[in-house]
């Protein structure tokens, strides 16, 4: 299970990203709003602890724009307001759980394990983007009754573009999200893996398209192929 954490104070982040990994998580922070928003729509995550006071963009606002976009992970608000009405607000905004500060180690892997829970039971197990299909178990990427298998790396990349449903994804995002900040890769390596896909996609014969913007990054696009014939 990957987490995302979005907390401004850094050795909280960490702290909770550390208690994460403890209990097995993959746990990854995110110190601002616009980048927490980011993350959470990279489509990289199971579940999400998102602070309500954030630089940039607050909590409440992330979340909204999340469920707007018919984005329905786990949430899970963190803040030290205790009032009723901010938990109202934060569960009506589209919330799936609300905590206050401070909390115990044990309360906190809890209510996630209650998160990862609710997940399983909605049972998504494949994405979708015009005739193609993501499976989320196997990593087959497929169009009618054709399929390709795709490596670990070819699947992150896939599914970042993928969650964007249209949206474009930029060299960099798919640098930070896939290869990670530290890596050793630069974006001959996003080329690379793009150029892979767009092999696969071919053999499953798929109307989709990765399609290049110049100087901004990436987005899926349903191609008209008799259109194109004329």
């Amino acid at each position: 299970m990957n987490i995302l954490v979005v907390e401004d104070e850094r050795n909280l982040a960490d702290a909770i990203c550390h208690i994460l990994e403890q209990e097995g998580y993959n746990a990854e922070a995110a110190y601002d709003g616009k980048t927490g928003l980011a993350y959470a729509e990279s489509g990289l995550y199971d579940a999400a602890i998102l602070d309500v006071m954030l630089p940039g963009m607050d909590g409440f606002s992330i979340v909204r724009t999340l469920r707007q976009a018919q984005n329905d992970l786990p949430i899970m608000m963190l803040t030290a307001k205790t009032s009723t009405q901010d938990k109202v607000e934060g569960l009506d905004c589209g919330a799936d759980d609300y905590m206050t500060k401070p909390f115990e180690a044990p309360e906190l892997l809890a209510r996630v394990r209650a998160l990862t829970r609710r997940k399983g039971e909605m049972v998504i197990d494949a994405m979708e983007f015009g005739d193609l299909s993501l499976n989320l178990e196997t990593h087959d990427l497929s169009c009618g009754d054709a399929s390709a298998h795709l490596s670990k790396r070819e699947f992150d990349v896939m599914r970042m573009l993928m969650s964007g449903t249209g949206r474009i994804v930029s060299k960099q995002d798919l640098l930070t999200r896939v290869w990670g900040a530290d890596a050793d890769a630069s974006e001959n390596s996003v080329e690379a893996y793009v150029s892979f896909l767009r092999k696969k996609i071919k053999h499953v014969k798929s109307k989709v398209e990765i399609t290049t913007l110049r100087m901004l990054g990436y987005r899926l696009e349903v191609v008209d192929q008799a259109a194109e014939a004329r």
